[in-house]
C-alpha cells in the first residue's frame, strides 16, 4: 500500500508539474538566478565596448533625440577610432525634425531671405552618408503588435533540415529605421527583448522569424559585420534527416564563431557584469579630446551605441542586476560568443529532469517502504542535496542549465504522503514496483550540420570545392535479398557513422541518394586544406565501414570518388522549393570518378586536382581516362593510405615498381610491362590487385592486336 501510494503520488505530482510547466519554470528560473549570482561568468577583456548616451551626455549635448548630424559625427568619429563594427541599440523610425529643410518649410515665405547655400537640408541624408562609409549595424524591434512592413535582412542564413521559418515563433511587424538609413548600413539586427513572465532577461533570441524571413539578433549581426561574413549557418536537430520532423535549432555559426541556441533560437546569457568593458559617454567621443586614449580603448572592438539614461526606458532586469542598460545584455552575448563561454539548456534537459524526478521519487518510495520514516528522511536529505549539487555542478563546470526543481517536488510530495502512511501501517509488507521506471522515461537526444541557405532569393556563387561521392558496392543486388524494413535498418546503420565521419572532417553533406552520399568542402564556409580533409574523410569512411562490418557480420564495401574544382554553390531550385546545393562540371566529374572505382576495383579514386592539393598521402596514379560525356582525359589516382603509409618503406617500393609498370605500358612496351606483372610484386601491391588484373587483360589484348600508331594510352570509359 505504501509503495502504491508513493507511485500514485509521484505520478500525480509529475503530471501536475508537467501540466503546469510554465509556472514551475518560474521557480526553476529563480534557482538558476541564484546560481548566477553565486557564480557569474569569469570576466574577460571583452571585444566589445558601450558608447553610452547617458544622463551626462544628454546634459552636455541636449535633449534626446539628438539631431542626426550629431549621430553622423558619432559614427564618423567611431569609425576613425578604428572600431570593428558600430551597432545601434536604438531605432531611428521618424525623420529628423531639426533638419534645415523642415525648418525652412515651416518658415514659409520668410525662408527666402535666409542664406542657406552649402548647408545640408536633410540631416537624415547626412547620417545615411556617414553610415554608408562605416561598418554600421542598424537596430530594429520586431513585434506582433503591428503589421508594419519590415526591411529585408542583410545577412543570409544557411541551414539543414526543416526551414527555421516553419518552427520559430513568427512576428507580424515591428519598428524600423528610416529606409534611407537601413539601405545605407551593411548590417541590420533585432534588439528587442522577448517578453517574459517576470521581465527578467535570461535568454535572448539570436534568430527570429518575421513575415516569412529570418532576422538576426543585434549581437550576432554585429559579429557578422565585424568579421566581414556574409551569412549565418544554422544547425538543427533534423538536419541529417534523422529527426522526427518539425525541427529544432541547436546551434549557429557566425563567421568563425559558433554559438549554441535553443529550439526557438534562444541564447542563454551567462552574465559576468563585464567589469573590464570600456563604457564611454557618447559626449566624450563627440568631444574628440584625448583621442589616443579613446583609440586605445575602442580600436578593434565592436562599439554598441545605447543608453543608460533612465528617461529613455532602455533599462532591463537580469538575474544579477535589477536595473541595467539593455545594451549591456547585447554586449554580454557578444563577449560570450567571442570568448566561447556558454550557458546552455540542451534539448535533452527536460527529458533528463523527468528521468531524475522518476528515479529519485522511486528511490524515495523504496527507502520509505524498506527503511521507514527515519531512514527515508536521511534519504530525502541526501537525494535533495544530490539534486542541488548535481545542478550546481552542471552550471559551474559544464555550463548546463539542469533544473533540480522537478525532482525536489516529486521527492517532497512522495515523502510527505508516504512517511505518515508508513507510521500508520508500520507492520505492512514492504512493496516494490521497479517496472514503472520505463514508463516515465521520455525524450531521446537528437543531433545534426548542414548548411543550406535560408534566403528566399535563388542564386549561388562560384567556389572551389572538393566534392565527394560514395555508394555501397552491389547495393542493388543486396536490396533484392532484404525485406524493406531490414534494408532501411541497414541503410541507417551505414549512413549514421558515415555522417559522423564527414561532419568530423568539416564536410557539408549535400544529400543522400539511397545508399549514395554526396558531400563537399569549402562552402558555405571557407575550409582550409579542404582537399586534404576530404581525402582523410574518405579514409575514415573506409575504417568506419570495417568497424560496421565487424559489428554486423556483413561485408559491405564502398567506392568513393573525389574531385577538386569550381562549382556553383548556393540556393538552387525553384521559387517554390530550393535547397543549398552545388552544380557544375566539378560535381559531374566527381560522380564519374566514383563510378570508375567499380571498374578499377579501388575503394578511393581522386583526380589530379585533388591529389596535388592534398599533400603527403599515399597516392598512386592508376590511369588516364576519357570519362563518359567529357572530351579531355582525366588522370585517376588511387588513395590507399595516410601520411604514415606514404612515408613507409613499403609504399616507396610500391611507388617505384608501379611507376615502372605505367611507363612501360604507356610507351607501348606491353611485353615488358607484362613481365613486370608476372614477376615478383611489392607487398603492398595486393591493395591494387584489381587494377593490375585489368592492366594484364589490356596488355594481353594489345600484345595480340597492337594499338594503332599515335596511341595516347588514354582509356575510354564506355559508361558513367
Amino acid at each position: 500500500m505504501v509503495a502504491a501510494a508513493g507511485f500514485a503520488t509521484l505520478a500525480v505530482v509529475l503530471g501536475l508539474a508537467l501540466a503546469l510547466g510554465e509556472q514551475r519554470q518560474r521557480f526553476g528560473y529563480l534557482i538558476f538566478d541564484a546560481f548566477h549570482r553565486l557564480h557569474p561568468r569569469d570576466a574577460t577583456d571583452p571585444s566589445v565596448a558601450v558608447i553610452d548616451i547617458d544622463e551626462a551626455s544628454i546634459a552636455r549635448i541636449g535633449q534626446w533625440p539628438w539631431p542626426r548630424t550629431i549621430m553622423a559625427d558619432l559614427v564618423t568619429e567611431l569609425d576613425t577610432l578604428g572600431v570593428a563594427a558600430i551597432a545601434f541599440d536604438i531605432v531611428f523610425s521618424e525623420p529628423d525634425r531639426t533638419s534645415l529643410g523642415r525648418v525652412l518649410e515651416n518658415l514659409g515665405p520668410e525662408a527666402a531671405a535666409l542664406d542657406v547655400a552649402g548647408l545640408p537640408l536633410d540631416n537624415d541624408s547626412v547620417l545615411a552618408g556617414a553610415i554608408a562609409g562605416a561598418p554600421v549595424v542598424m537596430g530594429m524591434a520586431i513585434t506582433s503588435e503591428n503589421n508594419a512592413q519590415l526591411p529585408l535582412p542583410k545577412g543570409g542564413f544557411s541551414f539543414g533540415g526543416s526551414n527555421p521559418v516553419d518552427y520559430l515563433p513568427a512576428y507580424s511587424g515591428g519598428v524600423t529605421n528610416l529606409e534611407i538609413l537601413d539601405d545605407s548600413a551593411p548590417g541590420l539586427g533585432v534588439f528587442s527583448f522577448p517578453p517574459s513572465s517576470d521581465n527578467i532577461i535570461r535568454s535572448m533570441p539570436l534568430v527570429l522569424s518575421a513575415q516569412g524571413r529570418l532576422y538576426s539578433g543585434l549581437s550576432i549581426e554585429a559579429l557578422r559585420v565585424a568579421q566581414g561574413a556574409g551569412s549565418f549557418a544554422l544547425r538543427s536537430s533534423d538536419a541529417s534527416g534523422e529527426g522526427g520532423g518539425g525541427g529544432a535549432m541547436t546551434a549557429l555559426r557566425v563567421g568563425l564563431l559558433d554559438a549554441p541556441v535553443g529550439p526557438a533560437g534562444e541564447f542563454w546569457v551567462h552574465y559576468s557584469g563585464l567589469p573590464n568593458m570600456p563604457v564611454i559617454a557618447a559626449a566624450d567621443v563627440l568631444a574628440g579630446t584625448d583621442r589616443d586614449s579613446l583609440a586605445a580603448s575602442l580600436a578593434g572592438r565592436i562599439a554598441l551605441v545605447g543608453t543608460s539614461a533612465v528617461g529613455l526606458r532602455d533599462i532591463v532586469a537580469t538575474p544579477v542586476d535589477a536595473a541595467t542598460p539593455g545594451v549591456k545584455v547585447h554586449a554580454e552575448i557578444i563577449d560570450q560568443i567571442v570568448s566561447q563561454s556558454f550557458l546552455t539548456r540542451p534539448d535533452w534537459a527536460p527529458g533528463l529532469e523527468i528521468a531524475l524526478a522518476v528515479a529519485s521519487g522511486l528511490a524515495l518510495v523504496a527507502l520509505v517502504s524498506l527503511g521507514g520514516p527515519i531512514l527515508s528522511s536521511f534519504g530525502l536529505a541526501g537525494l535533495s542535496l544530490a539534486a542541488m549539487a548535481g545542478s550546481w555542478w552542471a552550471f559551474t563546470s559544464q555550463g548546463l542549465l539542469i533544473d533540480p526543481l522537478l525532482p525536489l517536488l516529486c521527492m517532497l510530495a512522495v515523502f510527505g504522503l508516504t512517511a505518515p502512511l508508513v507510521i500508520a501501517l508500520a507492520n505492512n509488507d514492504k512493496l516494490f514496483v521497479r517496472n514503472a521506471f520505463g514508463r516515465y522515461l521520455s525524450p531521446t537526444l537528437v543531433e545534426r550540420l548542414s548548411e543550406d541557405p535560408a534566403s528566399l532569393r535563388l542564386g549561388g556563387e562560384m567556389r572551389e570545392l572538393t566534392v565527394l561521392f560514395s555508394d555501397i558496392r552491389g547495393f542493388t543486388g543486396l536490396s533484392e535479398t532484404l525485406e524493406p524494413t531490414a534494408l532501411t535498418t541497414l541503410l541507417n546503420q551505414f549512413l549514421t557513422p558515415m555522417t559522423d565521419v564527414l561532419l568530423a572532417r568539416d564536410a557539408t553533406i549535400d544529400k543522400y541518394i539511397g545508399d549514395a552520399i554526396m558531400a563537399f568542402w569549402n562552402a558555405p564556409l571557407d575550409i582550409a586544406d579542404h582537399p586534404r580533409k576530404a581525402c582523410l574523410a574518405a579514409l575514415d569512411m573506409l575504417e568506419a565501414v570495417e568497424q560496421l562490418n565487424a559489428q554486423t557480420g556483413r561485408t559491405l564495401r564502398v567506392g568513393i570518388g573525389l574531385h577538386t574544382g569550381w562549382a556553383c554553390v548556393g540556393n538552387l531550385g525553384s521559387e517554390q522549393r530550393f535547397s543549398y546545393s552545388a552544380i557544375g562540371d566539378a560535381i559531374n566529374l566527381a560522380s564519374r570518378v566514383e563510378g570508375l572505382t567499380k571498374q578499377y576495383g579501388v575503394s578511393i579514386a581522386v583526380t589530379s586536382e585533388t591529389r596535388q592539393a592534398a599533400g603527403n598521402l599515399a597516392f598512386l596514379e592508376i590511369d588516364a581516362v576519357r570519362v563518359f560525356g567529357r572530351s579531355s582525359p582525366v588522370t585517376l589516382h588511387a588513395l590507399i593510405g595516410d601520411a604514415n603509409v606514404a612515408d613507409g618503406a613499403g609504399f616507396a617500393e610500391l611507388a617505384v615498381w608501379h611507376g615502372r609498370l605505367l611507363d612501360a605500358y604507356r610507351s607501348a612496351d606491353f611485353s615488358g610491362a607484362r613481365t613486370l606483372l608476372d614477376g615478383p610484386r611489392p607487398s603492398l601491391a595486393a591493395q591494387l590487385a584489381p587494377v593490375y588484373a585489368l592492366y594484364a587483360d589490356r596488355m594481353d589484348a594489345f600484345i595480340a592486336d597492337p594499338p594503332e600508331a599515335g596511341w595516347d594510352a588514354v582509356h575510354v570509359a564506355q559508361s558513367k
